[in-house]
């Protein structure tokens, strides 16, 4: 999962200071415990000294190994059963004072190997909500708070349905979409419609639903992602320049990226050139791809190269979007 690095950095950050914030709660503990009971510092001191015996006499060689291994074994036993005695009387668990990773699996270093532990997949679906919030008002945008009946029951003008029954399509593949992603067998959707129809909210309910199986997500409106493109190319700012390359890579990287409002760019070669990076890196590496437009189908074809528009509505599952401005009807 090709998280952008910042949201990597921010939620390994995290992991290290909750790793902190618990080693100095146990040290409180522990410096309380010894306060009530000096016996327990006595008996942690004799079981590092019996670990390093067990230690010692693994490596020696020669003798009754065998024999002199059990002895300290029973020994450190031995100690351990006193030390719960005395820590179940201050009302503690026997293991209250052990130095013990918060996730077993990685030992809280968030790696498993060159595998990333799900404990740091979940910071980094969080990070990720958190960033994509700042676009997208993820507090109230999530499938269970769609609402059909925003959308008209009465057959539409030029359509052989009604906006509700064709929403209630939509949104069916939209819920799909999201819980089976990677799986699905639409790999890429095309939001089509006039605006306040619904195409960003229900963009957003896959990009929260996505980031919370630990999917790498970026949303974006075309105009921003067009920009990055541009900076990267006519940047003279060193910094500048590594900031849009950072950008687009990530455009190009993430496991769903989410193109909000295609078509509201200014349409020059240059924006034509790099849609088609976009799209067609998108599609050779098989990453998946959701575009929002105000642009029908033959919209499209009109405005974009042959090679974008075949793109656009041969590997795209087009979902049309039709009925009142939702917008207008809240007013109202």
């Amino acid at each position: 999962m090709a998280y952008d690095p910042n949201i990597l950095r921010r939620a390994a950050a995290r992991l290290e200071e909750q790793k902190r914030q618990r080693e100095d709660r146990r040290e409180e503990l522990r410096r309380k415990a010894y306060a009530r009971e000096p016996r327990l510092a006595q008996l942690d001191r004799q079981l590092q000294r019996t670990m390093a015996e067990l230690a010692s006499a693994s490596l020696r060689q020669g003798g009754d190994m065998r024999q002199t291994l059990q002895a300290v074994r029973d020994k450190n036993l031995e100690i351990q059963q006193e030390r719960a005695v005395l820590l179940g009387a201050l009302g503690l668990p026997e293991d209250a004072l052990d130095d013990k990773p918060a996730c077993p699996k990685c030992g809280d270093t968030g790696w498993r190997g060159a595998q990333m532990c799900e404990c740091l997949k979940k910071l980094c679906a969080q990070e990720q909500i958190q960033e994509l919030s700042k676009l997208l008002d993820l507090g109230e945008q999530s499938f269970d708070a769609f609402r059909l009946d925003y959308y008209s029951d009465q057959l539409w003008p030029g359509r052989a349905s009604s906006p509700r029954t064709n929403m209630d399509l939509v949104y069916e593949v939209c819920l799909n979409y999201a819980q089976k992603f990677g799986r699905f067998h639409f790999k890429n959707l095309f939001l089509t419609g006039a605006p306040g129809l619904g195409k960003t909210f229900l963009s957003a309910c896959i990009a929260r639903s996505v980031s919370e199986q630990g999917f790498s997500v970026v949303y974006d409106t075309a105009g921003n992602i067009f920009a990055q493109f541009e900076n990267r190319k006519f940047q003279r700012d060193a910094e500048g320049v590594q900031t849009a390359r950072d950008e687009t890579r990530r455009y190009l990287n993430c496991d769903l990226l989410i193109l909000d409002d295609l078509g509201s760019e200014l349409t020059t070669q240059f924006t034509q050139s790099a849609l088609y990076e976009l799209i067609n890196t998108r599609l050779v590496s098989d990453r998946r791809t959701v575009i929002s437009s105000n642009l029908t189908p033959e919209d499209v074809v009109r405005r974009y190269t042959p090679q974008i528009s075949s793109r656009l509505l041969g590997e795209f599952y087009i979902l049309h979007f039709f009925g009142d401005d939702i917008r207008l009807l809240k007013r109202k």
